[in-house]
């Protein structure tokens, strides 16, 4: 079994309802979206097998994977997931919520950028739904998502810098509509990958 990796790290997660906590990311290639705020290189990648990941992994001391992307949906199984499962890794997804989430997944993080109404019938539930905004979007009415843990809004940052007017404008959308709390990418503030 392969999948196309654009890299693999290890970090912090930088933002959402897990922020801080030390997590492997593997990032896969490929996006069925085509984001303009997107930072993310996901047209270049290695396939590598189940067992290369593990290897590459297995110096890291963490138990937590991040799968992201792109889409990591595209390419990601649960025939996947077990493998990393049956070695003891909990398993995280960002994805845009516009396709199914495997059942073995541990946590999802469900980034909406279009088609909101329709989200449910691919996803029922999320642990948490990040929003990026910037000045001018409108955020819908938050029963249209999934039921979720958590609803943030994610300023859209300009490149590794913070953008100070979406910052403002996300603060202000949420004293109007208090169910969200922010996410900012911390990662980003304080230099980390």
């Amino acid at each position: 079994m392969k999948l196309t990796v654009n890299e693999i790290f290890y970090s912090l997660q930088g933002e959402g309802g897990r922020v801080g906590e030390a997590s492997v990311f593997i990032r896969l290639t490929k996006c069925n979206l085509a984001c303009s705020f997107c930072d993310t290189d996901f047209a270049d990648g290695k396939d590598m097998t189940t067992d290369e990941i593990l290897l590459e992994i297995g110096q890291y001391p963490c138990k937590w994977i991040i799968w992201t992307g792109g889409e990591p949906t595209i390419q990601l199984r649960d025939e996947h997931l077990a493998v990393f499962r049956d070695h003891g890794y909990k398993q995280a997804i960002e994805t845009n919520g516009t396709r199914r989430v495997p059942s073995l997944i541990d946590y999802i993080t469900c980034s909406p950028k279009q088609d909101y109404e329709s989200i449910k019938t691919r996803i029922p539930f999320a642990n948490e739904i990040r929003m990026p905004i910037q000045v001018g979007d409108e955020i819908p009415d938050i029963s249209v998502f999934p039921k979720a843990d958590n609803y943030f809004l994610s300023p859209v940052f300009d490149s590794n810098e913070v953008n100070a007017e979406n910052v403002n404008y996300c603060v202000e959308l949420i004293k109007k509509h208090p169910q969200w709390r922010l996410s900012l990418q911390m990662h980003k503030l304080i230099h980390i990958e």
